[in-house]
């Protein structure tokens, strides 16, 4: 069915402006009529010649999701049925992707799909976290409450990756400079030095040795080292890919001084708030627990969680087994175990989650203290060391003069 484009006024002289699929111009004007807007302009919409090349089709990201929950869930709280909303949502969706799949949802429903199990075929987009919660929503005739939960949820999970990514990038970014400045100066700069000083008629001094020879091994070796540093790189994702590999290196994660602390503070925040927002959707817990433990993002808590899950399963509370795991603070653990006794462990979940996203900005505002001053000591000492080591030979040839 071809797809036209519209534009017209409503009430207010307010302009207007969508796609519609439709069989004819007429059909699209009379829909139009319909929903209360007169169209002053309506055409085919031009076919875009890369649309089966999917590469290069725009990415679906999490700022859409959120905006299409808050807009959806707007709808449905005005009375809107859900085919209508989804209707109306594709037909202003910009992005050509999601727009794809927002008609291919509303299909799907219309041939007597739940909207649950519609989402359910992009899980790129729509995570189990997202379906099992609009599943709740759909039985508990809430989805206009689960929709805004979600919304919430996600745009605090952003924020939160926001702030892990913001800590990490000054280092990465600062360090990789620094490899490419050092390499540019071993390979170019310090053999135009070694030239200079081979009539010098004495033995350079031994800081000077080690940097001539460094330079001739990395300027000989270059594209070793660049393979090597390749095959490392492949060899560890495929060793981090394995269940062993994950584990490992996870743990490892966990124990390093000051990262460990933000990583275990990140995954506390991240399980009470998703283990929160289920719960009080509706969610049954060991379903809610088998979800948190897969979005977990380190390998050492989801083992934690899925202990926490078989021992509820055995009849235990949530409190006695997060504690014999070892991972969760106490205070964590305490407050959990208060939430359970007063039946309020959704809000209590909450609750620990607001406190320790306010942990984890501490916790990168301390990260980043440290780091500042620690990456200039080592851009010093690397990048001066270099420099001073190849003026030694100068400063001895000036004494001597």
């Amino acid at each position: 069915m071809p797809v036209f484009v519209w534009e017209g006024r409503v009430k207010g002289d307010q302009v207007r402006k969508g796609e519609m699929e439709a069989a004819t111009e007429q059909e699209v004007r009379s829909n139009l009529t319909r929903q209360g807007v007169t169209p002053t302009k309506v055409k085919k919409k031009p076919k875009d010649i890369f649309e089966n090349l999917a590469f290069l089709q725009p990415r679906v990201k999490q700022e859409d999701i959120i905006i299409f929950c808050r807009q959806f869930s707007t709808m449905i709280d005005a009375g809107l049925p859900i085919i209508q909303c989804l209707d109306i949502l594709q037909a202003q969706q910009e992005n050509i992707t999601f727009k794809k799949m927002l008609k291919d949802i509303k299909d799907s429903v219309e041939t007597g799909q739940t909207l649950a199990e519609a989402l359910k075929k992009y899980p790129d987009e729509f995570d189990n976290l997202f379906v099992n919660m609009v599943a709740a929503g759909e039985s508990g005739g809430i989805l206009d409450v689960i929709l805004r939960r979600l919304s919430a949820y996600m745009e605090k999970a952003a924020k939160l990756k926001r702030q892990v990514k913001g800590a990490m990038t000054y280092p990465v970014v600062t360090l990789g400079i620094a490899v490419l400045v050092v390499a540019v100066i071993l390979v170019f700069v310090i053999p135009v030095f070694e030239e200079m000083f081979a009539d010098f008629g004495k033995a350079l001094p031994i800081p000077t040795q080690i940097v001539v020879k460094t330079s001739r091994f990395v300027k000989s070796k270059i594209l070793y080292i660049i393979v090597a540093v390749i095959l490392f790189v492949i060899a560890f994702r495929r060793f981090y890919k394995t269940e062993k590999g994950r584990a490992i290196v996870d743990n490892a994660l966990l124990k390093i001084p000051v990262i460990g602390i933000l990583i275990r503070k990140v995954a506390v925040a991240r399980f009470t708030r998703t283990m929160g927002t289920m719960l009080a959707s509706g969610v049954a817990i060991l379903e809610a627990l088998d979800i948190v433990a897969k979005t977990a993002g380190n390998k050492t808590i989801e083992v934690a969680i899925y202990k926490v899950r078989s021992g509820i399963a055995e009849g235990m509370t949530i409190a006695d087994p997060l504690s014999e795991t070892g991972v969760f603070p106490p205070m964590v653990v305490s407050m959990i175990a208060v939430g359970e006794s007063t039946g309020a462990i959704d809000a209590m979940m909450e609750k620990i989650a607001d406190f320790y996203e306010e942990e984890v900005d501490q916790a990168v505002e301390n990260l980043t203290a440290l780091i500042e001053p620690f990456m200039l000591v080592f851009l010093g000492v690397t990048i001066g060391g270099l420099v001073v080591s190849m003026y030694l030979p100068i400063f001895q040839m000036a004494g001597a003069v």
